[in-house]
């Protein structure tokens, strides 16, 4: 908990750097793009409605045992912050390599590149969910005072993206193969957490694999609280707690243990 209050005042000292970093990140993405910024809505409608129609119309998965939420709202509670943590951990996984040059000539915590990367993402996050806001105000799902649990369970996800984003950005500088590994990755990590389909129909035996998962319960968290209307597992919650913290001590002790060796394995 210390290193994360240390690393949290450490970034606001560098705020200003952070600031100019998310910003010309966020600028350069979509530079000489026709359609700019609306990609960032585009390509979360598009794999909605591709998903929507291959998982609830040919292969019919239910929404949940107990409500007819439309599937497509359902798919999207859990498809955008899934998509901000994989585009946050490829992004910072690459953070270090694609600013090898500022690494070399002068000094600033490296920490912020990582920060950098998953708050620029963030930005793309917020953009997409103008997407959800508008298929709930059309189904009109109804909201109370429990939706103010996004706020905290966001915040898990962020400590648990940039504990493994410190582990991945340092390892992917030292072995280039992370990248790719990375990729795999997710690729099995998304399947394994109940994004195209509900927690309550996986047998008993496994379920205990997916609250060890913190994205497992991060995601089922935030369908309780947005679309359920309750407040969310606080049993699960906590361990996901847990869990993200302490993925954010050994995600930073790793980081700073290589950080001195950065500069020579550029």
């Amino acid at each position: 908990m210390l290193d994360l209050i240390s690393e949290i005042k450490n970034i606001f000292k560098w705020r200003e750097l952070l600031f100019q970093m998310v910003g010309r990140e966020v600028k350069a993405r979509y530079k000489q793009s026709i359609l700019g910024y609306f990609w960032v809505v585009l390509n979360p409608l598009a794999q909605m409605l591709v998903m929507s129609f291959a998982f609830s119309l040919i292969l019919r998965i239910p929404t949940n045992a107990a409500s007819n939420i439309p599937y497509s709202i359902f798919l999207f509670v859990a498809l955008l912050p899934w998509n901000l943590f994989a585009n946050s951990l490829s992004s910072s996984a690459r953070s270090l390599v694609d600013a090898s040059s500022l690494i070399t000539k002068i000094y600033f915590p490296r920490t912020i590149l990582v920060v950098a990367a998953i708050v620029a993402k963030i930005v793309d996050f917020l953009f997409a969910l103008i997407i959800l806001i508008g298929y709930m105000v059309i189904y009109q799902i109804p909201i109370n005072t429990n939706i103010l649990w996004v706020f905290p369970i966001f915040v898990i996800q962020q400590i648990f993206t940039i504990g493994l984003s410190f582990f991945f950005a340092a390892a992917n500088l030292l072995y280039r193969d992370i990248q790719y590994l990375l990729t795999l990755l997710l690729t099995l990590w998304m399947y394994l957490t109940p994004i195209i389909y509900p927690a309550d129909i996986v047998p008993p035996q496994y379920k205990i694999f997916f609250q060890l998962n913190p994205l497992s319960v991060i995601v089922n968290a935030y369908r309780q609280v947005v679309l359920g209307g309750s407040p969310p597992n606080y049993t699960s919650l906590f361990i996901a707690l847990s869990l993200s913290l302490l993925t954010f001590t050994l995600g930073l002790s790793y980081f700073k243990s290589r950080e001195k060796i950065f500069a020579d394995n550029i």
